[in-house]
């Protein structure tokens, strides 16, 4: 399905610590980007590595980079005889260029691959491979034609060589000039590339990818985007400058923000990526989507909520699985969840309703620029998916687990830490009645007790005073005789 031109807004915020980028689609909030100082965006950045050891058993092999993690590789991602087993095609101590094509996500570190590319902004250099071909999403026949053309008459002239190039997306319409001139540049940076891993012991960095703001500029900067404001004055420039080189139609759509009032404030980004955090999304109709990340999978529930149609149950459980399709595709793409992906849709007797929530599913990730795969529909209406995995997921990133429900996201109950109390009191007063005793807890927790003190001065046989300690987390408390 080819996608509809819909209008992109690009927003970037840059501080001290980090810089921020937002993508809004139809003016609603469809992506972001973080690149944080402190452990940078490394993604896209290939380096000269040693092997560090080989594992038949898993084919694969950790290398080092050079960062504190050591790299990973499959064996799919080796250059070589891929039927043969790994430790025919590494050993330990080989020196080997690797590109990294997946950041450390938790316990798991980088993973890189051998077969090596250069990204443009119309074309995608591949120095291992000897193909030439176009991206699927020109659909267009006579435009694929044009450039196909275009790269078997650069092919022809021996530019390339036994190199291969992929003809991007953002290619289409790109003048024959613009396309030569791409592949000479790209040309230019793989000798470097290739000069430095010559000349470099390793670990080392051979080559950088571009900071975010200007990746944006490079993939996503199109004629779709009305603007790209950035409140940063070098960013806007380089981007700016950047532009003129690329696409000059393009220049005057970036823009510098310069007003007081912060950029994502101003236009309404910092209260919806406040509300990532939260597991329940509301639908128009009433109901509501549950998502629920786990290290294993995601899954999201959906419920109809206050949402009872005028018509049958099934059109309205239809109606509100549809919403909840494509709301549960934008939340995905927002928070950047990847790996495997289990969407519990509300039960749909008739199988053309089954049908044809996965369908207005497939369009509305159309437009995601991870790969996903979803798989049909079950009968108990559930839809198993998968979106590629690059870097950590938004909530990974802003979150940590909490230090009182050890990541559970659950806390006992006030009840379960009323009986507790009332436990550990007969065990310090060995049952024996009288005496006054003081409790101390967590302000809301001493208010929720005080409604049961009453029976909790009959359990213990004793008069205990409530008293809050706003330093103590929930769980903890403090009892005191006196």
């Amino acid at each position: 399905m080819a996608n509809a031109k819909i209008k992109k807004e690009i927003f970037a915020n840059t501080s001290f610590e980090e810089t921020r980028i937002a993508i809004l689609e139809a003016g609603k909030l469809a992506e972001l980007f973080w690149e944080r100082r402190n452990s940078g965006n490394i993604v896209g950045n290939i380096y000269k590595a040693a092997v560090e050891n080989v594992l038949p058993g898993i084919s694969s092999a950790f290398m080092n980079i050079g960062l504190d993690k050591n790299a990973y590789i499959y064996i799919s991602d080796v250059l070589g005889n891929q039927k043969e087993p790994i430790d025919k095609l590494l050993r330990k101590d080989q020196e080997v260029m690797v590109q990294v094509t997946k950041d450390a996500i938790g316990t798991k570190g980088m993973k890189v691959t051998m077969d090596v590319s250069l990204p443009g902004r119309y074309l995608v250099l591949t120095p291992f491979q000897e193909f030439v071909g176009v991206s699927k999403n020109i659909e267009d026949v006579e435009e694929r034609q044009r450039l196909s053309g275009i790269m078997r008459k650069i092919a022809d002239t021996r530019t390339l060589g036994a190199k291969g190039c992929i003809v991007r997306t953002e290619a289409e319409g790109a003048a024959e000039e613009e396309m030569e001139r791409e592949v000479k540049y790209l040309l230019r940076m793989w000798d470097t590339v290739q000069a430095r891993f010559d000349s470099s012991r390793p670990p080392a960095l051979l080559h950088k990818d571009m900071d975010m703001t200007m990746q944006v500029a490079r993939d996503i900067l199109s004629e779709e985007t009305t603007i790209y404001m950035l409140d940063n004055k070098d960013d806007f420039h380089n981007v700016q400058e950047f532009a003129a080189k690329i696409s000059p139609d393009l220049k005057d759509r970036i823009k510098l923000y310069d007003s007081k009032t912060p950029i994502f404030k101003a236009f309404n980004i910092e209260k919806e990526i406040d509300e990532l955090r939260r597991i329940k999304v509301p639908l128009p109709n009433g109901g509501s989507i549950i998502i629920q990340e786990a290290e294993s999978l995601c899954a999201i529930d959906v419920n109809t909520g206050r949402f009872t149609g005028s018509k049958s149950q099934e059109e309205t459980v239809t109606a509100t699985n549809i919403e909840a399709a494509q709301e549960a595709a934008r939340q995905l793409r927002l928070r950047n969840i990847g790996g495997i992906i289990v969407i519990d849709f509300i039960d749909m007797k008739k199988a053309a309703n089954r049908h044809k929530v996965v369908s207005v599913m497939e369009a509305a990730v159309s437009r995601d620029r991870a790969k996903i795969r979803i798989l049909p529909i079950t009968r108990l209406g559930l839809v198993e998916m998968t979106r590629e995995r690059k870097r950590e997921s938004t909530v990974s990133l802003l979150t940590e687990d909490c230090p009182e429900c050890h990541g559970s996201g659950r806390v006992l109950s006030s009840e379960s830490i009323r009986i507790k109390i009332q436990r550990e009191i007969h065990n310090i007063t060995m049952g024996r009645p009288g005496g006054n005793l003081r409790v101390v807890t967590h302000p809301i927790l001493a208010e929720a007790l005080r409604k049961k003190q009453k029976m909790m001065e009959n359990n213990v046989h004793r008069s205990v005073k409530l008293a809050s300690d706003p330093q103590l987390t929930w769980e903890d408390y403090r009892i005191i005789l006196e």
